[in-house]
């Protein structure tokens, strides 16, 4: 893949360690900067809807975050944590075998089958990995989802957490728990959203329209591709994306997941259909956006493949500006962290 034309160095104590709630404040209270053209504005997420304006329609996924991370042992490594990423539709899994127990780094020097025995649940083989070259992501033979629903899974932790939050952390308000799949990590774009404050947005003349796309483990941070990953856009979300766009309304998607979903089922002539299925799509310079206006999302690390994404929908010289603000003025990265919405021209 080509490198983001976005650097920076992210500094010590820089991660959110705690849900926002943990640290004395409402979802909705995490700080958020916007970043237009002209200016790069400080604020706080409740106040987003000051620089909205009617007929924007927001994008949400309401994909539910399942618990995904199991102990186990591996015969040559010992302990370890197994981060289920996504099932398959043979039944097999990908995963991504990572240390214990704070699941701080990713191990690469697993094997074709190697076996995991489950600290409670069925024994792991390891077929074979995702990308030959890269040794992260493997994929295994079949498991049944429930075997793994009956071994007790946890919620996916990486080491800069203090502690293991409860699932709920973990759900955004969009989050349908009817869905199939579900996200291995949290959608957490939408996660500073709280119930009170859609009202006021669709009070305001904002429209909220839903995708789905179960996310796998975000653990990309040397500038791998995202993998493929499932996903659906209703038709009525695709009649009313084309309707925004055709009365000059912004299309703002929360999250990189939903400007994936929402590429992916655009055509060239930038119009958006119904969508079920898998996509694989890399979004970047090469593989610019025909949909979305604008995004909200949280922080990524240094190197990773969502900078891409952010470039692509903001231009680099935009997202430049955001990430260095971002770093000498104490936003928090991560899944708890704090938020930027994205406004480019035009």
């Amino acid at each position: 893949m080509i490198p983001p034309h976005t650097v920076f160095e992210l500094p010590d104590n820089s991660e959110a360690t705690e849900p926002a709630e943990a640290r004395g404040l409402p979802r909705d209270g995490v700080r958020l900067m916007v970043a237009g053209p002209d200016e790069l504005h400080d604020t706080r997420f409740h106040r987003i809807g000051e620089h909205l304006q009617p007929g924007d329609l927001l994008v949400v996924n309401t994909s539910a975050t399942r618990a995904a991370a199991l102990e186990g042992t591996h015969p040559r490594l010992g302990t370890v944590v197994v981060h289920f990423s996504l099932q398959m539709p043979d039944g097999s899994w990908v995963v991504e075998v990572r240390t214990s127990p704070d699941a701080s780094k990713s191990i690469r020097s697993c094997s074709p089958g190697d076996i995991i025995r489950l600290d409670r649940g069925p024994q792991l083989e390891l077929v074979t990995p995702r990308v030959p070259s890269e040794k992260r992501l493997w994929r295994t033979q079949p498991i049944l989802a429930q075997a793994l629903q009956d071994a007790g899974p946890r919620p996916i932790r990486y080491g800069y957490l203090r502690h293991q939050w409860p699932l709920e952390s973990y759900q955004t308000v969009f989050a349908d728990p009817r869905n199939i799949g579900s996200s291995a990590e949290m959608p957490s774009a939408g996660r500073p959203f709280t119930t009170d404050l859609v009202t006021a947005l669709v009070a305001q003349g904002i429209r909220v329209a839903p995708i789905t796309l179960h996310a796998g483990v975000s653990s990309l941070e040397t500038g791998e591709a995202p993998p493929a990953e499932p996903y659906r856009v209703p038709s009525s979300t695709a009649a009313l994306v084309n309707w925004t766009r055709r009365t000059g309304g912004r299309v703002i998607a929360v999250g990189t997941t939903v400007t994936r979903a929402l590429e992916s089922a655009a055509g060239k002539d930038g119009r958006v259909r119904t969508a079920d299925g898998w996509t694989d799509l890399v979004i970047s310079r090469e593989h610019p956006v025909r949909v979305v206006n604008g995004l909200i999302t949280g922080w990524h690390d240094p190197q990773a493949s969502h900078l891409l994404m952010l470039e692509a929908v903001a231009g680099p010289d935009l997202v430049r500006r955001a990430y260095r603000h971002a770093v000498s003025s104490g936003y928090l990265w991560h899944e708890f962290g704090d938020s930027c919405l994205f406004l480019p021209p035009g």
